[in-house]
């Protein structure tokens, strides 16, 4: 989570009201039903294996500037700031310090806006 320096840091300007997290466990075939293309079902974006309901940005949406992360663990292409279908995966862990930082970074601008809905589990 956040560092104490950052708690101010990727906050939107109006905060929403977010629910507390959640630890249900999700299996990465239902995560893949979370893409946007089902209507009975939310669009999440994982990172790190937190789930993340983004349902109300319309920028996750088939057609959105970011959809291509719905329904997905695109942690490494957050780190490498990539919109390639390649780099939206999970393994982020060899990447370097920098592109950590910036997954990192990302985790918090998510968590300040987006309710927590679950973990992925194998």
């Amino acid at each position: 989570m956040a560092e104490a320096g950052q708690s101010k840091a990727f906050a939107p300007k109006e905060p929403p009201k977010l629910n507390p997290p959640k630890d249900t466990p999700l299996s990465l075939s239902h995560l893949a039903k979370c893409d946007g293309n089902t209507p009975s079902y939310p669009t999440y974006v994982t990172i790190k294996g937190t789930v993340f309901d983004v349902s109300g940005n319309t920028a996750y949406a088939p057609g959105g500037a970011y959809h291509i992360f719905a329904g997905k663990d695109p942690s490494r292409a957050l780190a490498l700031s990539s919109l390639k279908a390649e780099d939206c995966r999970s393994d982020w862990e060899d990447l370097a310090d920098k592109e950590k930082q910036v997954l990192n970074d990302w985790f918090t601008f998510f968590s300040k806006r987006y309710n927590i809905v679950g973990q992925v589990r194998s």
